[in-house]
């Protein structure tokens, strides 16, 4: 079912922060850090993974990203809704459902047996696709599978996100240099907001995360850590 209420980004920002908070997917560790994908070390942790398992907040949430793509992209803009292997399966079929289009799967890379398929599913030559993924960094992993949807002769100018850091500031440039447009709900800022306001963490660790959200290569430099 299409949702047909449009709230305002202001919004649907705050509440899917709220959301993210109230489910336990947001960590802040001052102390003990937080190793990312990338090998480097972080306060700052979230998965936006279990909101699978929230079936209220999940709906809502995928409520909100479909009302906010197409009200940005347009209601006719994509013929096809395309996840990124492994956490973007389940938000691309969410919104498909929502958006009544067919939807497919991008692996990182080809699988090495079978038909060596990297594009799961059925994505016809010239579909207008539209990339969904849980969360954005620096959207280095959405290049990739862009890269791999157009080489199978579809096109993908939107990606859409539950959330984007926001704290780095070549993302959205690195995304539009690709011909990319970025479709997010909730940022960094927008978590902190909401944590100080519902006091989910003290505020000692709040100032300290957000020192490293405003500078993390300097934050990590003034304690030693590459």
């Amino acid at each position: 079912m299409i949702p047909s209420a449009y709230p305002s980004d202001a919004t649907m920002a705050a509440m899917t922060a709220r959301m993210l908070l109230d489910i336990r997917a947001v960590h802040f560790n001052t102390k003990d850090l937080f190793t990312h994908a990338s090998g480097k070390q972080a306060p700052t942790y979230i998965d936006c993974r279990k909101l699978i398992s929230h079936p209220r907040i999940r709906s809502t949430a995928m409520d909100f990203l479909t009302c906010k793509v197409m009200r940005d992209a347009g209601l006719e803009a994509f013929d096809n809704i395309a996840g990124g292997e492994t956490a973007g399966i389940p938000f691309a079929a969410f919104v498909a459902e929502r958006m009544a289009l067919p939807m497919s799967y991008v692996r990182k890379k080809p699988k090495g047996y079978g038909r060596a398929a990297q594009i799961e599913g059925e994505m016809p030559e010239g579909a207008r696709v539209l990339l969904v993924e849980d969360l954005t960094t620096d959207g280095g992993s959405k290049l990739k599978f862009v890269d791999a949807i157009r080489a199978a002769g579809a096109s993908c100018a939107h990606t859409a996100v539950v959330f984007s850091y926001g704290n780095l500031p070549d993302t959205e440039r690195n995304l539009a240099a690709h011909g990319l447009t970025l479709h997010s709900l909730t940022t960094w800022a927008d978590v902190i907001t909401e944590a100080r306001r519902g006091g989910d963490f003290d505020a000692e660790t709040l100032e300290e995360v957000e020192r490293f959200l405003d500078d993390p290569e300097g934050w990590r430099a003034s304690r030693g850590l590459s």
